[in-house]
């Protein structure tokens, strides 16, 4: 009893002060989140359904919730594979072309991703540091990549500085890499209807998001199929203390 009031309490919080109920904005964020479409597509979307709610509105909703998603998603996802291929891809932010690291396993399942300002050595550590910190990764037996002179030196920075195992493999072969640069097109055509972002934190939150709802479609979450929609809005509303 004591668990269900705390999970109200924390709904009511996470949700306090918005006008609209936590089960439309949820529904908002996940549609935005899961398919191509612009912020003023969904305005309109929300309107067919009664809903008079502006995109700037949905806009602060993604926002809010897409970096909360993501984040309390993590402890749901289950262990990957230790054959990482990993890659990037660009993505425009206010007018410039920024570097979304991007890694999934040897099945295709996402293992985790970064968004950096710079393609080289530096970020290829954050982003490695990053995906080894997550509680669904195990220490990669092999890292598969491009070739891109910066991920050697990266790996061979962090071996020698005990982050990572010094028994993980390199392996620098484009066509074993098409699975992570497949994967990267759900990505891009999500971004495709916005035309870029504004700032880094904003794409920083609104990646988040797509990340996490691919995440969910892929079926990574515990018991929570790809397909199905029902259970994937039952999952997304219980992370939030069953607010929807």
């Amino acid at each position: 009893m004591a668990r269900r009031q705390l999970e109200k309490f924390w709904a009511d919080l996470t949700f306090k002060g918005r006008q609209f109920t936590a089960e439309v904005i949820l529904w908002a964020v996940r549609w935005y989140l899961m398919f191509p479409i612009s912020y003023r597509g969904l305005e309109l979307m929300l309107q067919d359904r009664g809903a008079e709610i502006s995109h700037t509105t949905i806009f602060r909703w993604i926002q809010a919730y897409a970096p909360q998603l993501e984040k309390r998603l993590r402890p749901h996802l289950c262990r990957r594979n230790g054959s990482w291929r990993v890659d990037e891809t660009y993505v425009r932010v206010k007018g410039r072309w920024t570097y979304l690291y991007r890694a999934v396993d040897s099945s295709g399942q996402t293992i985790d991703f970064l968004l950096a300002a710079h393609r080289d050595a530096t970020a290829a550590k954050r982003f490695f540091r990053k995906a080894l910190g997550q509680p669904h990764t195990v220490t990669p037996r092999t890292i598969t990549v491009d070739k891109n002179p910066a991920y050697p030196r990266a790996v061979a920075d962090m071996k020698e500085n005990d982050v990572l195992s010094r028994f993980t493999r390199t392996r620098q072969c484009k066509y074993l890499n098409n699975i992570v640069e497949q994967d990267h097109r759900s990505v891009k055509r999500l971004i495709r209807p916005g035309l870029g972002f504004g700032s880094m934190r904003t794409a920083r939150r609104t990646l988040a998001g797509y990340e996490a709802m691919a995440v969910i479609r892929k079926g990574q979450a515990h018991q929570i199929g790809g397909r199905n929609m029902q259970a994937q809005a039952g999952f997304v509303a219980a992370l939030f203390g069953g607010a929807a």
